[in-house]
């Protein structure tokens, strides 16, 4: 007992993206770089144009621009800390910067898993029930979903953060990982955490089954709408509509179930790292252009605005 190191005093030290002393190669920082600024440029774009284009003010987009909130601030809770680690070839965080990152992580991770869920719901609000859709999806209804999304999220940070670092960590401080996240960091412990591995593990089922399960209905009463349709371009179009939202989905379910839901017996450190890069560093690059390449009204309001910008530097 007299040898162990309490947590409010430990430094950690992060392995980064590979599990060599010699750093990420120039061609990987620079390409995560480069994926960095995509996505802080695509998902600050979504918002910039979703706020000055009057078409764009409607339910959908209005989530949409939440999502890009999300992504912009959930890529600049990891990325950056591993370039500055890259350049001053350092690789150690401070216990409270650890826990920052922890808490930031897990609360964006679960605001944006309950606002996929509701944004399925507001695609079969759109398809089920075009004529009260108004009503169904009122400013105020948007409000209080993007709202709950963020309340559920901070719930999760203030759940799961507080009890994980408050266990005692001594011998190896050395996290497997490029980033603070708790699976990697239970594993220093110098206690037993099972119990506590068990409840965040109920927590985590819980959080991804809930949200899933509204997409898993929204989508199956799409799907019995669609079928229903005579026109063949009516059913084009519902396809169309829905088609960005899924991709997202999965692409983000997808990571989030491997890393949260399986047995630690079906992970691998450097499985987990590949993972980890996919849903926190290519994801939120990927979302906002999943949502403007596919989608004419956003193409077509980045013309416009673009074209206005022209204009006022001709004159």
């Amino acid at each position: 007992m007299g040898n162990r190191t309490q947590a409010p005093q430990t430094d950690f030290i992060l392995v980064g993206l590979l599990t060599d002393s010699g750093g990420l190669p120039p061609v990987l920082s620079t390409l995560i770089g480069i994926t960095f600024v995509v996505a802080l440029t695509g998902n600050s774009t979504m918002m910039v144009l979703i706020h000055l284009d009057p078409q764009l003010h409607t339910p959908m987009y209005f989530l949409i621009g939440h999502l890009s909130l999300m992504d912009a601030m959930y890529i600049c809770t990891t990325v950056p800390k591993t370039l500055v680690d890259q350049l001053s070839g350092q690789k150690t965080i401070s216990f409270w910067g650890c826990t920052a990152q922890i808490f930031l992580y897990l609360t964006l991770l679960g605001a944006e898993c309950f606002l996929l869920g509701l944004m399925a719901y507001d695609r079969y609000a759109a398809i089920g029930h075009p004529l009260r859709y108004p009503v169904l999806m009122s400013q105020r209804t948007c409000v209080r979903m993007a709202a709950g999304s963020w309340l559920m999220g901070v719930t999760d940070g203030f759940l799961v953060t507080p009890i994980a670092m408050t266990f005692p960590y001594c011998g190896s401080r050395v996290i497997d990982s490029f980033f603070c996240e708790v699976p990697a960091l239970l594993k220093l412990s110098c206690v037993d955490t099972s119990v506590y591995e068990s409840v965040m593990y109920a927590c985590c089922v819980l959080m991804l089954l809930v949200p899933f399960s509204l997409i898993a209905f929204s989508y199956g009463r799409i799907a019995a709408v669609v079928l229903g349709m005579r026109s063949a371009q009516a059913r084009r179009k519902a396809f169309a509509t829905c088609s960005s939202h899924l991709i997202v989905v999965g692409l983000f379910f997808g990571a989030a179930i491997f890393t949260y839901m399986l047995p630690n017996s079906y992970h691998t450190p450097g499985q987990d790292r590949v993972v980890s890069v996919f849903y926190t560093i290519l994801t939120p690059a990927l979302n906002p252009l999943i949502y403007s390449l596919r989608n004419k009204q956003v193409t077509g309001a980045l013309r416009k605005v673009l074209g206005s910008c022209a204009s006022i530097q001709r004159t």
